[in-house]
């Protein structure tokens, strides 16, 4: 589950996967299966180690003790590195070769999509604002033998800390969803302008503010739609652990702390902070691809409420990219 970011450009917690992308079971292609490191035990423990000392250690006693916990735990460990080798990389690679890509990832998080991406050859620039979360994604990435440039800061701030840099993919993996409004509008803008033509801004795995559920951070029907302090206040409905507790008594740290663990992204910021929606090319949507070759119970997804709701969305908003509408975006948006 996710536990509380500490700043612009944290990726914390468990994001299970949305239904349509466990669809996609395309085997990895052979040349970036070969870049996978294998992680000794000795390392792995380490790892769970720091993750404990590090990234772990403002949770509440007893946490990992629990069965969130200990789920939340092993996916820190490898579970989020396994989904970025298998599901990530490979649409990344397919849209630009990621060896020799210099990459610039903004909330790397404690690093498992980091080795991902610097395994395959990729020149990594890895940004959190979360000293813990980078402590760890050091420990993993030397446990990988890969070089990796770490910089503990706000996305806001990238603009200005890599004028001088050119990058072929910005990538939010996890992370814009962690942030307040006001400072996504300016990471992404600031992020935006940073491209040269051809470039790849890319966003993942970041919960769609638009859908009738929150499978991301409550788990509760429209909670993403509810304006913030209702939203604040109705959180001790929740079935989650570790989130239902928090937030009772609203105070500016209570609720800065609340918006961090996730309220959602739409289209709307991408238009306020790039340009209007007909004018971004969306080179890719990882999502629309996997419902493409997917071909597990196509028949009775077309019946569930997913789509038909999927299929408002399209009658209400028909000029917006359907890669915009799904329940995660995963988007590759090619620089002009």
């Amino acid at each position: 589950m996710d536990s509380p970011g500490n700043g612009l450009g944290t990726a914390r917690g468990i994001q299970g996967l949305p239904v349509t992308m466990r669809l996609f079971n395309s085997p990895v292609p052979g040349h970036l299966r070969a870049g996978f490191r294998a992680i000794e035990q000795s390392k792995l423990e380490r790892i769970a180690a720091a993750l404990r000392d590090h990234y772990f250690a403002d949770c509440p006693e007893g946490y990992l003790a629990t069965d969130w916990g200990r789920d939340d735990l092993d996916n820190h460990i490898l579970g989020r590195l396994e989904t970025a080798r298998e599901m990530i990389v490979p649409w990344l690679d397919a849209a630009r070769p990621l060896q020799g890509s210099a990459i610039l990832e903004i909330g790397c998080g404690t690093g498992c999509s980091t080795v991902a991406l610097a395994e395959q050859g990729a020149k990594v620039t890895a940004l959190d604002a979360d000293e813990g979360s980078l402590v760890v994604a050091a420990e993993r990435c030397s446990a990988c033998g890969l070089d990796v440039s770490f910089v503990r800061a706000n996305a806001a701030q990238a603009d200005t800390l890599f004028s001088d840099h050119r990058f072929d993919f910005i990538i939010f993996y996890a992370s814009l969803e962690h942030m307040t409004l006001e400072e996504r509008i300016s990471a992404m803008r600031a992020s935006w302008n940073m491209l040269s033509s051809g470039g790849f801004w890319v966003v993942i795995e970041a919960p769609n503010r638009l859908w009738f559920y929150d499978s991301h951070t409550s788990l509760l029907p429209f909670h993403m739609w509810l304006p913030d302090d209702l939203a604040f206040a109705y959180s001790r409905f929740s079935p989650r652990y570790n989130y239902r507790e928090l937030y009772r008594t609203p105070t500016d740290e209570s609720k800065l702390h609340f918006l961090r663990r996730g309220r959602g992204v739409s289209y709307h910021e991408f238009e306020l902070a790039m340009k209007p929606l007909g004018e971004l090319r969306v080179r890719s949507c990882l999502t629309m691809a996997a419902k493409e070759k997917g071909t597990l119970r196509r028949v009775k997804r077309m019946f569930s409420k997913e789509h038909r709701y999927l299929s408002l969305l399209r009658k209400i908003v028909p000029e917006v990219h359907e890669g915009f509408l799904q329940d995660f975006l995963y988007l590759i948006l090619e620089k002009d």
